[in-house]
This record gives structure tokens, C-alpha cells and sequence, in this order.
């Protein structure tokens, strides 16, 4: 018995003496290893296959309404952002153009998509911004273009004139879509005297024309767009187009506007329609990083393939036209992501 005991005791003390040495670890699984002596005692930097300049922050994107075209394209050019730089970018629903302004100068927002005459508007502080000038954001790309749909269940209204005395959407009060149908209207001699108009999101409308409550509905947007889609699921839809001369004048009154074509495919239409339409520009605030907005950039234009097969408006990305503003200034940012490509743009 007493040799036995002296056996255990030995065979313990033996164990104790290799722990001490560091025979075995008693640091849990997945904890980091001892630092070696004279190393810095911060870990080791990950490796990631993001690309473009490090630094990157998170940013809000405010879009637009959850029908349109603005939020479900922004938030995936949001996703592919993060995934490919070190900038996060969450995309969320708002009011549209003139609000994601008012949330950036409210500092909610850092990133915000705007038609290009909103823009232009809050920069020089006309229309909807008439006395209340907001400049202290920058362009960041122009990335496709917004056409003006007039959108009908009706097959006799085939002109603008028509829409006298009808029941017509024209965007939500104050909206620049609301600037956009009346400029549209005062081509062809009307005015909002001349129609019963209505105050309706995209959504709205397209339930109004639906339900039978209205005649005609302006949207302004990149066709196809989720709302009208909708409804030409369902019901015949049609889109009203505008002659040359009508467009002519338009343009040489609103010179932001361009002559644009909806293929008859976007909504299956008798026949492709000729309408205008503006920029779909995304801005930034003054005082984002120069790094976050290159990131931004980087992220969709090193992916068109995959944002491409993500939204249909991927197709229409270019870098020339995304450089081509020359209403507002380009962040320094842009400006160096546009330079590499060989790209000149004026920034502030």
C-alpha cells in the first residue's frame, strides 16, 4: 500500500513539473496564441479580398419609395459596396428626391439619389427650393436616366391634350414629379387648372388607376418601374408619348430634360413610346470621406457584370455618363475614382 502511494504522488509531482514547463496549453479553443516575446501583442490583420482604398465608414443611402426604381437598384449597388470595400452602405426608403436633400443637410444621410433638375433646384435654390438654397453636398454619378411616364388604362388618351379635364396623379405635392408633369403639361398649353389633378405616390397611383379613381398617372422614374409593373400584370397599361415639337420646346425651356425612348418591352405596350427624361444622380455630403465615395464608386464599377445580373439597370451604367454632370460640382472622391479611368470632372 505505502508503495503505492509513494508511486501516485510521484507520477503527480511529474505532471506538475511538465504543466509548468508549458507541456500542455491551458488556453481555450479558438482564443488567440501567446504573443512571442518582443512582438506587438495586437493581433495579426486579417487578409480580405476587398479592394479599394481602406478607411471606409458606414454610410446611410437614402432612395426612394419601396415601388420605385431608386430603392430596389440602390440597394444593390448598397450590397455590392460592402461586399467589395471597406464602406458599408445601407440603403433605405424615403420620400424621394427632395427629401433625401432635406435628410442629408439634416445630416441623416450621407448618400442620396436625386433627379438631376432636384438637384439642380436645391443648388441654386429655385422651385422646390426657392429660398431655402441647399449646396453643401456633391455629385457623385449620374447612373441612368428617368423617364416621364404617363401611364393609362385608357387607349383613347394617346396625347398629352388629352389629359384635359381628366382625372391625373401628378406626383406627391411639392414632389419633383410634380415639377416634371407640370413643366410636361405647359408644353401642350395646359396648366393644373386644366386637369383634376390628384397628389399621389407612385404606389398610390397605380392602385388609383387600378380602382378606376383616376384617369392618367405621371411617374417619374427608370422604366421598368416595380409600380407600373404591377399593374401591367394585371391590366392592359398604356403610356401616353410626346411629339418632337412638344419635345423641342420643353428642352429649350428646361434644357435638363432629354429626348428618351421606353421600349414597348418594359410593360408590354402596343409600340415603344417617345417621352423626356432627366438624370438619376446620386449626391453626397461635403463632408464625406474621400474614401467612402471613391469605395462607392468602385464598388459598382468594378462589378457591372454582377449588378447587372442583379437589376435591370445595371446594363445602363457607363462611366462617361456617370461623369457627365455639370449642374453641381463632383466630390474629391469621384474626382479621383474618375481620374484613374482616365476621366476628367470640375469639383468645387
Amino acid at each position: 500500500m505505502k508503495k503505492f502511494l509513494s508511486l501516485s504522488l510521484a507520477m503527480l509531482m511529474m505532471a506538475s513539473v511538465l504543466a509548468g514547463c508549458g507541456g500542455s496549453s491551458s488556453a481555450p479553443a479558438g482564443s488567440a496564441a501567446p504573443a512571442a516575446s518582443g512582438s506587438s501583442s495586437a493581433a495579426a490583420p486579417v487578409a480580405t479580398n476587398k479592394g479599394g482604398m481602406e478607411g471606409g465608414t458606414s454610410l446611410n443611402f437614402t432612395t426612394g419609395g419601396d415601388q420605385g426604381t431608386y430603392y430596389g437598384f440602390g440597394g444593390v449597388l448598397a450590397g455590392k459596396v460592402g461586399e467589395s470595400t471597406s464602406t458599408t452602405v445601407t440603403a433605405i426608403t424615403s420620400g424621394g428626391s427632395q427629401a433625401n436633400i432635406e435628410a442629408m443637410e439634416a445630416g441623416d444621410a450621407q448618400l442620396g439619389f436625386v433627379q438631376s433638375d432636384v438637384m439642380a433646384y436645391a443648388y441654386n435654390g429655385t422651385n422646390l427650393f426657392d429660398g431655402s438654397k441647399i449646396d453643401t453636398f456633391s455629385t457623385v454619378a449620374d447612373l441612368y436616366m428617368e423617364q416621364v411616364q404617363i401611364v393609362t388604362l385608357d387607349a383613347n388618351i394617346k396625347s398629352v391634350a388629352d389629359l384635359k379635364g381628366k382625372n391625373v396623379s401628378i406626383g406627391a405635392a411639392g414632389s419633383g414629379v410634380y415639377y416634371n408633369a407640370i413643366d410636361v403639361l405647359g408644353a401642350y398649353g395646359l396648366t393644373e387648372n386644366d386637369i383634376k389633378p390628384t397628389f399621389q405616390s407612385f404606389g398610390d397611383s397605380t392602385e388609383a388607376l387600378q380602382d378606376g379613381k383616376i384617369d392618367a398617372a405621371f411617374v417619374v422614374a427608370g422604366a421598368p418601374t416595380t409600380a407600373v409593373t404591377s399593374l401591367a400584370a394585371t391590366k392592359p397599361v398604356y403610356l401616353v408619348s410626346l411629339d418632337d415639337e412638344h419635345i423641342d420646346a420643353l428642352i429649350a425651356e428646361s434644357p435638363y430634360y432629354s429626348k428618351n425612348i421606353i421600349s414597348k418591352d418594359a410593360y408590354g405596350t402596343p409600340e415603344d413610346v417617345t417621352t423626356v427624361a432627366v438624370g438619376a444622380v446620386v449626391i453626397a455630403r461635403d463632408d464625406v470621406s474621400e474614401a467612402d465615395v471613391y469605395n462607392f464608386l468602385y464598388g459598382i464599377f468594378e462589378n457591372l457584370d454582377a449588378i447587372t445580373a442583379a437589376h435591370a439597370k445595371g446594363a445602363e451604367l457607363n462611366l462617361e455618363f456617370a461623369a457627365s454632370v455639370t449642374a453641381v460640382p463632383y466630390h474629391p472622391g469621384a474626382a479621383k475614382y474618375f481620374a484613374e479611368k482616365g476621366i476628367t470632372v470640375p469639383t468645387k
